[in-house]
């Protein structure tokens, strides 16, 4: 049965079949149901006065599983006290887990900015929350992942490993707790303007045109919008802002420089920039980590913080988790732990660059192994290799 109701009376568990009355310039059209009180609070700033309900489909926002997403922000108690550290293999496997939420998450945070419809900002947050208890828990396992990629969901995953690189970050440089939550948060949502911004130009393989490039830099502004309308923090808004701005002031949106920029949008641009640059796209491949390294240093201090250059580089290493290295007997491997020192990690080899095929996995610690050394970073695409196929066969399924 539809039933006309003011705005305050409007409650989670409601299905809202039809906006009467609205005043402000964002307009809400689109049915759906009101999962939290965060979505009420975001209809009530777009000036959402009388509305009608759909009382047939009323449901127990408790057991709201929309997109998994509810699935994904539900934590158990054990989830919710302090992390304790845990292996590697053992962490994987809740990691791989959780970046699929991720994924799924955000794209049902694209769906909602596509529909203008409000979104339950409690579940991101609580996901963000969950990526920081599974940094540390074990940081290596997220981190791992972050290099395995689908060409086709750059989208999706771009902002779901820029949140996990920030959580890193942040927590490298001994920011407290509700510091990297939030900073994981914001890396998560930074990209939301993205699917606003039309595919031909989104995903065109050459340079921009200038028409183009300003139609592009509209997505920062598209995802500060719909963030304006939900309950996150105000100097969070401004870093999501800031992620293209540059020290130089040839930045964008507004040409903000030097101290006018926060270290919060300082630390996203570092982020969004590295992840921008080692990942493949469905029309060319990501550069190697050190490559990506050097061109962030090329852009410090005149456009990048220079220290917080330097701090990225060092959280990451030399040789970051999950990216892959050529050794001196002409086998490649992938990294899977950092050690005290930068350039013996603890490797998984696995290939035969001589003989052109895969071998049997086995670990080597290049600490102890006195006898290999590390020759150079590379990508899979140097050498025509699947290595998400590698990835799920052999660390994944331990």
């Amino acid at each position: 049965m539809l039933k006309k109701i003011s705005i305050s009376q409007l409650k989670p568990g409601m299905f809202v079949h039809q906006i009467v009355e609205q005043k402000g310039k964002l307009s809400v059209k689109n049915q759906g149901r009101v999962t939290s009180t965060d979505v009420v609070t975001t209809l009530k700033k777009r000036g959402v006065k009388t509305l009608i309900i759909d009382t047939e489909k009323a449901f127990n926002p408790a057991n709201n599983t929309d997109a998994g997403a509810q699935k994904a922000a539900t934590a158990s108690s054990e989830e919710k006290s302090k992390a304790k550290p845990m292996k590697f293999e053992n962490e994987l496997q809740r990691a791989v887990k959780l970046h699929e939420q991720g994924k799924a998450i955000q794209h049902a945070l694209q769906v909602n900015l596509q529909k203008e419809t409000p979104y339950d900002g409690s579940i991101p947050k609580a996901f963000s929350a969950k990526l920081v208890e599974s940094v540390e828990r074990n940081p290596d396992a997220l981190l791992c992942l972050t290099k395995i990629r689908e060409k086709d969901d750059y989208l999706l995953e771009h902002s779901l490993n820029v949140a996990i690189l920030l959580a890193n970050f942040a927590k490298f440089l001994g920011m407290s707790d509700e510091e990297v939550n939030e900073l994981s948060y914001a890396g998560f949502l930074h990209d939301l303007g993205k699917i606003m911004i039309p595919d031909e130009i989104l995903h065109k393989p050459g340079l921009l045109t200038e028409s183009e490039m300003e139609v592009m830099k509209g997505h920062v502004q598209h995802g500060v919008d719909h963030l304006t309308d939900t309950d996150i923090k105000p100097y969070l808004i401004r870093a999501v802002a800031e992620h293209h701005e540059r020290l130089d002031g040839l930045g964008y949106p507004k040409g903000a420089k030097d101290e006018e920029i926060s270290k919060a949008g300082r630390m996203l641009a570092i982020a969004d920039m590295y992840d921008a640059l080692t990942a493949d796209r469905v029309y060319k491949s990501g550069m190697s980590s050190q490559k990506a390294f050097s061109i962030l240093m090329s852009e410090a201090p005149t456009r990048l913080d220079i220290y917080l250059v330097q701090q990225f580089i060092k959280c990451l290493g030399i040789y970051p988790v999950g990216s892959l290295v050529l050794l001196s007997n002409e086998r490649l491997a992938m990294v899977m732990h950092q050690n005290d020192s930068p350039l013996t990690p603890l490797v998984k080899v696995f290939y035969s660059v001589k003989q052109g095929h895969y071998l049997t996995p086995k670990d080597c610690d290049l600490s102890t192994d006195k006898s290999l050394s590390i020759v150079k970073a590379v990508t899979a695409s140097d050498y025509n290799i699947d290595i998400n196929a590698f990835f799920e066969r052999s660390v994944s399924l331990g």
